[in-house]
Parts: C-alpha cells; sequence; structure tokens
C-alpha cells in the first residue's frame, strides 16, 4: 500500500480504534489527526468542508480522497490479507457480525460507555436517561448472543481473527465504563484476552 494513510480520530473512540488495530495487525503505518468530540471539533465548518460533511470521525484519508465510516476504513486497509477470509461464505459471515456490531452492539454498549463515562449521567437529558435501561437490555442481549456463539469456537468467523473480531473488540473491552459487567460472560472474556495476547496487538491507548 503505496498511498499516505491518515486517519481523522477521536483517540478515545471504539470506532477510531478498529481501525488502528487493524493497520496494526497488518503492519501498516497510520498518520493520526486528533480531534476532541467533547469541545464539538468535528461539527466546524472547517472540518465538515475539508474532512466529512457529516460532521463524524473516523475517516481514513487515503492519498487525496476520504473514506468515512470504521467498518468501511477497515476493509479498505485488510482487503486481500488474512483478515477477509477467503471463503465467500465466511466472508459474509464475517459481514453479518460487522453489521451485527453497527446495528445492536455499539448503538448500546458505546452509548453507554460515552453517557456514562464522558458526558456525565447528571448531564443527560430526560431523554437520554429515559433510554438507559432500554440500551442496557439491549447490550446485554448482544454480549449475551456473543457469548453463545464463542461458546464453541476462537472467534467468530472461522479458524482465526477476521474484521468481525476487530469490529466487535473495540467497544466490548470497554464496556465496563458503560456499566455492562463483562465477568458474566465468561466465553467473551477469553476471546477479549485471545486478541490482546495477538503479537502485532495495540492498546486502545497506545
Amino acid at each position: 500500500m503505496t498511498d499516505r494513510l491518515i486517519l481523522h480520530e477521536d483517540a478515545r473512540s471504539g470506532n477510531c480504534y478498529k481501525i488502528r488495530l487493524t493497520a496494526a495487525l497488518l503492519g501498516l503505518r497510520l498518520e493520526r489527526r486528533n480531534y476532541d468530540i467533547m469541545r464539538g471539533e468535528t461539527r466546524t465548518p472547517a472540518f465538515r468542508a475539508g474532512v466529512n460533511a457529516n460532521g463524524c470521525i473516523p475517516v481514513l484519508e487515503i492519498g487525496n480522497r476520504l473514506l468515512p465510516e470504521s467498518n468501511a476504513a477497515c476493509w479498505y486497509l485488510a482487503e486481500g490479507s488474512a483478515l477477509i477470509p477467503a471463503d465467500r461464505f465466511e466472508r459474509a459471515d464475517m459481514l453479518r457480525w460487522m453489521f451485527f456490531e453497527q446495528y445492536s452492539h455499539e448503538p448500546n454498549i458505546a452509548t453507554l460507555r460515552f453517557w456514562l463515562a464522558f458526558v456525565g449521567e447528571a448531564n443527560l437529558s430526560e431523554y437520554q436517561r429515559a433510554q438507559i435501561l432500554p440500551k442496557r437490555m439491549a447490550g446485554e442481549d448482544a454480549l449475551r448472543l456473543m457469548n453463545e456463539h464463542l461458546a464453541t469456537r476462537d472467534w467468530f468467523v472461522g479458524g482465526a481473527i477476521t474484521l468481525a473480531d476487530i469490529a466487535l473488540y473495540a467497544y466490548t473491552h470497554v464496556a465496563e465504563a458503560g456499566a455492562f459487567r463483562l465477568d458474566d460472560y465468561a466465553h467473551v472474556c477469553r476471546w477479549l484476552d485471545r486478541v490482546a495476547r495477538l503479537r502485532s496487538y495495540v492498546p486502545m491507548t497506545a
């Protein structure tokens, strides 16, 4: 890969961390540009005009092109590597888990982490407070499904780590910041340890 790669990110974001972890496992060098979402730095006219009109991070800058959305950026980096299965069904199954992460997992587990660990419960709106219990229940459902799936396998798809694992790892391993009890999910915990022991692993705080 010869294009210069720049990650526009907030380093505390699991969606941004997915891309950094993917790059690390592939031995790819990323330059990093940090924005503080708590200060609205991705909502400025300059950011919208020059990086992402949607006002969101992460955005992967590839040469002179910009690619928003974390899972799309991970796919771009990993295409042609062992992180994307060669088998057609396994590729589709990997995408299934990546869609699950964005639809059933991240909106609940990541949102509660953001609300409780960064915004603070006392600062939430009435609507947000009313959403805590439904999001907790949906997040527990997601973790329970993951735990059942991992009861008979080491990785989500096939016999080795894929983008499915990376996508789900990012916010699962910090779920306790959203008041989820990971110890209740023994198979998930063993999987989290398996990911963290990979040779080229980098922590979220790196």
